[in-house]
């Protein structure tokens, strides 16, 4: 589950997709509900091959978000910078550039889904929800991830990653709500260190 996990993670960066139709008021809602964002915080059910997990999400624009997993010690944690995928059990830590991945732009100061680096390929509009498909310009073909709203009101629904192999990874919010009064340190790495028994660093939770 931890090599989904990361595999979920490096797939942020290498996102692109074929060209298709857009509409624009798509578009423009979605910017419009974005940049209302402040801070949000609820559940997730994430699914790969198969096989779920749950946890926790939070964001805090600009630049910040966390995802915990229920019953699995690892963290994914943007802290305006970067982005962090941490392994507690192995105290690993794999860290792509934020500005890189697709799911940068959505806890962007502004987000610009016309004229970003993120180029907006296709736009679908369903009964309850409608979903805008993106890619990192220059990146075609690469993969490809879809963001999901619910139509009324406007909110963040779910979104999906498919990597160049064509593995998908589904994630689906619930019980999103506003928040902004996060502790000051909760969208950093916590490592606590000790003293080692091998004549170097340990860490421990």
């Amino acid at each position: 589950m931890f090599r989904k996990v990361l595999i979920f993670v490096l797939c942020f960066v290498t996102c692109g997709g074929a060209y298709a139709a857009t509409d624009k008021g798509l578009v423009e809602r979605a910017e419009k509900y974005l940049n209302s964002i402040t801070g949000l915080s609820g559940g997730f059910v994430q699914t790969a091959n198969g096989t779920s997990a749950k946890g926790t999400f939070s964001m805090l624009r600009p630049g910040k978000v966390r995802l915990d997993y229920d019953n699995m010690p690892v963290q994914m944690i943007a802290d305006g910078k970067d982005l962090y995928f941490f392994d507690k059990s192995l105290d690993q830590i794999t860290t792509v550039p934020l500005t890189s991945t697709p799911a940068g732009i959505l806890v962007r100061k502004k987000i610009d889904l016309q004229n970003a680096d993120i180029a907006v390929t296709d736009t679908v509009q369903g009964k309850d929800t409608f979903s805008l498909k993106m890619n990192l310009r220059g990146q075609e073909g690469l993969g490809n991830m879809t963001v999901v709203f619910n139509n009324s009101p406007v909110a963040l629904h779910s979104w999906s990653v498919v990597d160049a192999t064509g593995a998908k990874t589904d994630v689906v919010f619930n019980n999103l709500g506003p928040k902004t009064n996060f502790a000051k340190d909760y969208f950093q790495i916590q490592r606590h260190k000790t003293v080692g028994t091998g004549g170097g660093d340990a860490f421990y939770d």
